[in-house]
This record gives C-alpha cells, sequence and structure tokens, in this order.
C-alpha cells in the first residue's frame, strides 16, 4: 500500500523557501568570513607543486644584475611562500627546454623568461633573440609595454614615453626607436545650439514623406490625410494642395530635369503631376502592394519604386513601361536610392539586408548583410560614392 504523502501548510513551505533563499544569498551580503593564514598558505603550496612541479626544479641563473634583496617583489614572497633570493626581481625561471606553444626557439644557459615587462626586460629579451625573430618582436614588444604604461597611469596619454630598443644584427648593434602614440580624436568646431525656426501645420495625419524644389523655393509634403501639399519655403505659407490617393502617401519626389512631381503611396498606385496644370498625367501600374519609396534617376528619365510586395521596379517617365523588376528581397522594400554611379540603384528592406543593382542587366551586384533589423531609411554620400 503507497505511503500517504505528507502535506505541509502554506507558512511551512513558504518558511522553508526562505530558508534556502537565506542560505543561497547570506553570503552576498553577510561580512566575509577571516582567511585562516596557514591553511591557506598550505593550499598554495599544494597548488604551486601540482601545477608548477615539472619546472620547480631548473636551474635560475642571474646575469648582470646586484642579488635583490631577501624580499621580493614576487606577491607570494609576502605570504611566506619559497622564493629565491638570489633571482632577479625581473626575471622567474630559466631552463634549457623550448617554448610550450611558440615555434621551437630554445632556451640556453643564456637566455632568461620574462615575468614583467620593462625596459630592462625588453632589450635583455631582444638581446637574446636570433636577428630575425627579433625584428619581428620588436613592434609587438614594445606596443605592449607602451600600453602598459598607458593604462598604468605612468605617463600622460597624449604624450606615451619612447621606447628604445637594441637588435643584434650582423654582429653589431643597432638603435631602433619605436614610438607609439595614444589615438586622438578630432575636436569637433562648437556652434550656437540649434533653435526652433518655424512649425508648419495643415496636414491632419502624419507626414510620411517630404522632398525640396531643386530651385529652393518650395518644398512638398506628403501625409496620411492622403493629400499632397506645397509649401513655400521662405514664409511656410500653404501654396497649394493636391487630391488624388485614396490612402497614405509614403513617397514624394520633385524631378530637376522637367516640370514634374511624382508620388506614391499604399493604394498601390505611383502618380506623375505635372506642375503646370496641376494634375496628374501619368500612372505607373504594376505593384502588387503599398509602395513605401520612390526616387529618379539623377540623369536617365527613370523612376524607381520599392514596395511591399518585395519587389523594387523600374519605370520609364515618359512612356510609363516597366522596364525592369528587381526581386531578390524576401521582404518589405521600405527604401530606395538611385545614383549616377555604379551601383545605380540602392534599396534597403525589412529582411534586414541591402541591395545594390545592375541597372542595365537588372540583377543584385551586392548584398550588405550587417544589420540585425529591418533598414527603413538610406542616404548617400553628396560627394563620395
Amino acid at each position: 500500500m503507497a505511503e500517504d504523502v505528507q502535506k505541509h501548510s502554506v507558512h511551512t513551505l513558504v518558511f522553508r523557501s526562505l530558508k534556502r533563499t537565506h542560505d543561497m544569498f547570506v553570503a552576498d551580503h553577510a561580512k566575509p568570513i577571516a582567511i585562516d593564514e596557514e591553511s591557506h598558505k598550505l593550499k598554495m603550496t599544494v597548488k604551486l607543486r601540482a601545477e608548477y612541479g615539472a619546472v620547480l626544479h631548473m636551474p635560475v641563473l642571474k646575469e648582470g644584475k646586484e642579488k635583490a634583496k631577501q624580499q621580493m617583489t614576487d606577491p607570494y614572497s609576502q605570504q611566506g611562500y619559497p622564493a629565491h633570493s638570489d633571482l632577479d626581481p625581473e626575471y622567474l625561471i630559466t631552463g634549457t627546454h623550448h617554448y610550450p606553444s611558440g615555434p621551437g626557439v630554445a632556451l640556453t644557459a643564456d637566455t632568461q623568461m620574462q615575468k614583467m615587462p620593462s625596459e630592462g626586460g625588453v632589450q635583455s629579451l631582444a638581446l637574446a633573440l636570433p636577428p630575425s625573430q627579433a625584428r619581428q618582436d620588436a613592434t609587438r614588444t614594445a606596443a605592449s609595454v607602451a600600453d602598459i604604461h598607458r593604462h598604468a597611469g605612468s605617463a600622460d596619454r597624449s604624450q606615451p614615453p619612447l621606447h628604445a630598443m637594441s637588435l643584434t644584427e650582423a654582429g653589431g648593434t643597432k638603435n631602433v626607436s619605436l614610438v607609439r602614440k595614444a589615438p586622438t580624436m578630432p575636436k569637433p568646431q562648437w556652434h550656437p545650439p540649434w533653435k526652433l525656426y518655424r512649425v508648419i501645420s495643415g496636414h491632419l495625419g502624419w507626414v510620411r514623406s517630404i522632398a525640396v524644389e531643386p530651385g529652393n523655393q518650395w518644398f512638398v509634403t506628403g501625409s496620411a490625410d492622403r493629400t499632397i501639399k506645397i509649401w513655400d519655403l521662405a514664409s511656410g505659407k500653404l501654396k497649394l494642395s493636391l487630391t488624388g490617393h485614396i490612402s497614405t502617401v509614403r513617397g514624394v519626389a520633385v524631378s530637376s530635369r522637367s516640370p514634374y512631381l511624382f508620388s506614391c503611396g499604399e493604394d498601390k498606385q505611383v502618380k506623375c503631376w505635372d506642375l503646370e496644370y496641376n494634375k496628374v498625367i501619368r500612372h505607373y501600374h504594376g505593384h502588387l502592394s503599398a509602395v513605401y519609396d520612390l526616387d529618379l534617376h539623377p540623369t536617365i528619365d527613370v523612376l524607381v519604386t520599392c514596395s511591399r510586395d518585395s519587389t523594387t521596379r523600374v519605370w520609364d517617365i515618359r512612356t510609363k513601361a516597366n522596364v525592369h523588376t528587381l526581386s531578390g528581397h524576401t521582404n518589405t522594400v521600405a527604401t530606395v536610392k538611385c545614383q549616377a554611379a555604379e551601383p545605380q540603384v540602392i534599396t534597403g528592406s525589412h529582411d534586414t539586408t541591402i541591395r545594390m543593382w545592375d541597372l542595365v542587366a537588372g540583377k543584385t551586384r551586392a548584398t550588405l548583410t550587417n544589420h540585425k533589423k529591418s533598414v527603413r531609411a538610406l542616404v548617400l554620400h553628396p560627394r563620395q560614392t
């Protein structure tokens, strides 16, 4: 017969949980427990013999410097661990074996392994290595010493110390000066804080697009209220309102080659407006979903639009023909830019990629995949391609 499971009250269970939590985290808040010196010494001695027993028997040599004092600068010596009193504090151990992870450079009785990087140690290490390896390691060694000095605060960050190194080459000694300068950031030029100049109101919905006329006399905005408004740039006054879209206007562009204004919206429509008559003269049909952005080629009479249907379409402005359908993105294409230099068309998509297109072949030239989330806007550099 199965045993009856003992049931505990909620109070008992909560108390046990509190006790477990207290026992688990008491060490984080209570006073630190005093360390037994004798036990700590025994532990460190066992650890030294277990991890460094293979090299403790090797002879220790000293050249060219006076004997150090009995109390070395080794951190273990202050705790009573065995240390070699005749060893220079700058070196720890020597022997006749190869470096464990090196390319097989043998240690001889005249060489020493450096423990702490310093100027004297750098010179001795350079003299011990063969000339070819010394030249290869010179820059790296000096750089590491400069880094240590800089992080330790022993020298000014803007003017790090100059390190000299003696290299043995072809039987002679050659002095090489290695200088490492700290990276400097250019100081930006100060200008007065920007102040709000004017607030222009008139749209009844979100303003989703804006474009400035090439003559810098007026600008145009497209909004979620389905209207396109043209404003005077100097005074900020409304000059004209254009209606024709039946959904949010997501993109507007003003042509610098003809008196045309182009617009696109979430109603899948791409319109060409004649600014002399203020009416639509062409429609570009083909997109299967909302059109999110458009751009005009600076030298060719073509219009490029991108859509939620994952495609980018190239249109002939005059004939309304669909020249290319650029397929390759796997999600909404949110932004498109055109330039005269190759690649001529660049698109950014919600599939986290940026694609550069060959306008002649209608194919992808390169794909940038560095972004982790949707690419919603692109800007071209004004001078560099």
